[in-house]
């Protein structure tokens, strides 16, 4: 089994280069995986490791007194969560491309209290569900404010338009994301943009799924690692999710076998053996089309052999070049 690590930490790191040797330097010969950025600004991580190499990660990193104070929310699994171990130095931990006062974070709420305010939500009180909109499609909190959102840099121009739908002095705003580290940046742009009752889940869903299950809750989570979507908490949880392509109730993501679409949709194993792994039968007819297969877990990169041996016109270049 291994322990899946979600975690950040926000306050200025002088040199983040250092920070991702020392990883780096750490992680050798330790049974770990995962996405680990470090920038100016602080890190963010999802990794898994085995119980062992997890608990070693966990002490190294809290024994530095800038980042004792992380919060750790744990997962079990019984494979790995990521194909392989990644730290790097990022200019931005969220991708917002805005100017962000960290000394406008909004006010964090426990999960217990969260669910208390979810329970006594007034009329003047806006949910807002702060992720992609293809996270939210497999879940999210019943009532949710459910952004279109395609990317994380959306979120400022969202702001300034919410603004001028809703009195920003007046209305509490109740603002969620995954682990909490988008909130961090979104509250403080909600606040510069005159919002002045706004508050953050503590932890995220993931958080709150570990303490509070599902109450209030619809669907599963999106994950950004090979689990793609999982469960909250041990509850069972049905899907409120449509496979793209009949509409069945479903909620298991895929990349687009076809590799110059890859797109990530939604589908049954009925219409993902039916489309082989594609999204839409024109991709079915592209030229460049992985071998189907059932497993969620996403595509990796092709070895350039492999490539070629998917691409006809590339493979027929290759050969006449070494041809007689």
């Amino acid at each position: 089994m291994y322990n899946v690590l979600a975690y950040y930490h926000i306050g200025p790191i002088e040199n983040p280069e250092l920070e991702v040797a020392k990883h780096k330097e750490f992680f050798q010969n330790r049974d770990f995986t995962g996405r680990i950025y470090i920038s100016k600004e602080g890190i963010n991580g999802q990794s898994s490791g085995s119980e062992q190499a997890a608990k070693e990660y966990i002490e190294w990193l809290t024994a530095d007194p800038r980042f004792k104070d992380i919060d750790f929310k744990i997962h079990r699994s019984e494979r790995h969560a990521f194909p392989k171990m990644t730290v790097k130095v990022r200019k931005q931990l969220v991708a917002i491309d805005c100017e962000v006062d960290f000394s406008q974070i909004a006010e964090h709420i426990s999960p217990a209290d969260w669910k208390k305010k979810l329970e006594e939500k007034s009329p003047d009180t806006l949910l807002i569900d702060v992720r992609n909109d293809y996270e939210w499609e497999v879940g999210h909190f019943e009532g949710a404010e459910l952004p279109k959102l395609e990317t994380f840099r959306e979120f400022p121009a969202y702001a300034k338009k919410l603004k001028t739908e809703v009195d920003p002095k007046k209305t509490q705003v109740m603002m969620y994301c995954t682990g909490g580290i988008r909130c961090e940046f979104y509250s403080a742009v909600l606040r510069q943009e005159g919002f002045e009752k706004v508050y953050q889940l503590d932890g995220g869903v993931i958080g709150y799924g570990l303490e509070e299950g599902a109450d209030h809750w619809k669907g599963k989570l999106f994950v950004f690692d090979d689990r793609l979507v999982v469960p909250i908490s041990e509850e069972p949880a049905a899907p409120i999710a449509h496979c793209s392509l009949c509409q069945t109730a479903c909620d298991v993501y895929y990349n687009c076998a076809n590799m110059d679409c890859n797109k990530l949709f939604i589908s049954c194993l009925s219409c993902l053996k039916e489309h082989r792994g594609c999204c839409c039968s024109a991709c079915e007819e592209a030229g460049r089309v992985r071998p189907y297969k059932e497993d969620a877990v996403p595509f990796r990169k092709c070895r350039r052999e492999e490539k070629l041996s998917l691409t006809p016109a590339l493979k027929s270049i290759r050969e006449s070049s070494v041809s007689p």
